[in-house]
């Protein structure tokens, strides 16, 4: 049996039984430990699916974007630190993308000061903070409204970006892996992938709880990103994988 094959065996147990062992793959497969090691290593980078202890299980697939209210309440020192190490990251007279989502909000909120910082973003959370707490000066992409995550979406906010030259984009993601960002909205994947094209510099900001997770669509390939910065909650082997990327690796604390 050729490894696609495997592959696909294994992919096929998975699905079926939500977790597998090892052992059940070898004696299944007919194959050495090593050879499904490799190739469940294989399946992990590419998101397909998650390593446990003695086994393997299905990667979590998510179907629909959480709202804003909902992601308000979930891992916000993580967040907290994340913002922090972002905004250390801009130098002065920049201009900068910020996404929508609450980890680019923490962001958000270390710029009040910042005078200097262009902001561009897709967010009205981030608008209506910078709006009448900061210095910063501020332009709104416009678009199409998504209500549940206060943001605009789709081909007009792209369209309002492809006019922009960006000095670093900061982009939020609500799952993403080895393979990438993903997300179950269509109409957010020709946003991030445009705000990309016209960035000089693209970091991707995103807690750990959203690693090796994936949805329908992928938005951006990992090596889109000069920089990914997370949290330290991200697993060993997480970030041994991540290490070999041709990014920067920062886990925030």
């Amino acid at each position: 049996m050729i490894p696609v094959e495997r592959h696909q065996q294994i992919l096929a147990m998975v699905a079926e039984r939500g977790v597998v062992s090892f052992a059940e793959l070898t004696d299944r497969l007919g194959v050495s430990h090593m050879t499904i090691r490799r190739d469940v290593q294989k399946l992990e980078e590419q998101g397909s699916l998650l390593s446990v202890s003695g086994g393997v299980r299905s990667a979590d697939r998510l179907a629909s974007e959480p709202s804003h209210l909902a992601k308000t309440s979930l891992y916000n020192a993580e967040k907290d630190a994340i913002g922090r190490y972002a905004a250390q990251y801009i130098p002065l007279n920049s201009c900068i993308y910020i996404d929508a989502g609450t980890t680019t909000l923490a962001l958000a909120r270390e710029l009040l000061e910042r005078e200097d910082v262009l902001v561009v973003t897709n967010d009205f959370m981030v608008v209506n903070l910078l709006m009448e707490q900061s210095r910063c000066r501020v332009i709104h992409t416009g678009g199409t409204v998504c209500r549940e995550n206060r943001s605009c979406v789709g081909e007009s906010t792209a369209r309002s970006l492809r006019n922009l030259a960006i000095d670093i984009a900061f982009i939020s993601a609500s799952c993403w892996g080895p393979r990438g960002l993903f997300t179950p909205d269509e109409d957010k994947v020709t946003v991030k992938q445009t705000v990309c094209e016209v960035s000089s510099k693209r970091v991707l900001l995103s807690d750990s709880s959203k690693y090796n997770k994936i949805a329908t669509y992928l938005a951006l390939p990992l090596n889109s990103f000069d920089t990914i910065v997370t949290d330290s909650g991200l697993s060993g082997a997480a970030q041994t994988a991540l290490s070999k990327g041709k990014w920067e690796l920062v886990l925030a604390e």
